[in-house]
């Protein structure tokens, strides 16, 4: 079994090194790009259509409160003062949609550090590892999840616009990140090299979990 994990080791770092490039860049880690963003996820009660609907009508309740005074933060630090500031109104402002469409869920709202698979919005990648996000969950949270990224503020970004809505991800993205950071998330340029570079890592990373 060790014989096996180890050539399996072998061949995914062969083949990384490959999509890479041995002179290409250093690509910036995932805690290096982890810590300049703050993600916002709302997660459904069940995956139910009904259920799934109703995460959408709490997620725009949500954004239509919250967006305007995360807008113009310059910091990820203001933004989580924020956040912390606005939790019990978010809560209650979840708790309100959900009763109003005659369900009796509870909500539960945290800012937490949350291990994500490889997650890709628009023309960004992020890769598998731990980020801090703001976290709406429905009754069980068993449900597929909603996200984007909080900061800096892209939750009102419509990725279905090509160039335009990518254009707007770079400009807010490179506010936070650097070119090297953004370059390792940036998956225009070649995509299935970046999707398949991080999924690989995250083999990795569950082997040795």
């Amino acid at each position: 079994m060790k014989k096996f994990i180890l050539t399996s080791i072998v061949i995914i770092t062969i083949i990384s090194m490959a999509l890479n490039g041995t002179n290409s860049p250093a690509k910036a880690s995932q805690s290096d790009i982890s810590a300049k963003l703050i993600r916002f996820h709302v997660i459904a009660n069940s995956d139910d259509k009904i259920d799934q609907n109703l995460k959408l009508k709490v997620r725009d309740s949500v954004l239509k409160y919250i967006s305007p005074k995360l807008k113009n933060c310059t910091s990820i630090g203001q933004s989580r003062s924020i956040l912390n500031k606005e939790n019990k109104n978010i809560k209650k402002i979840a708790e309100t949609v959900i009763k109003q469409n005659g369900y009796k869920y509870y909500v539960t709202t945290a800012l937490s550090k949350e291990n994500f698979p490889v997650k890709t919005y628009g023309n960004i990648t992020l890769p598998q590892g731990k980020y801090e996000a703001y976290r709406i969950i429905i009754g069980t949270g068993k449900g597929q999840n909603w996200w984007c990224v909080m900061f800096p503020p892209l939750c009102f970004v419509d990725i279905t616009k090509g160039d335009v809505a990518y254009q707007k991800t770079e400009k807010e993205m490179k506010t936070v990140l650097s070119n090297n950071e953004y370059n390792t998330v940036d998956n225009t340029v070649s995509s299935k090299k970046i999707i398949v570079k991080f999924k690989l890592e995250e083999i990795i990373n569950n082997i040795f979990s």
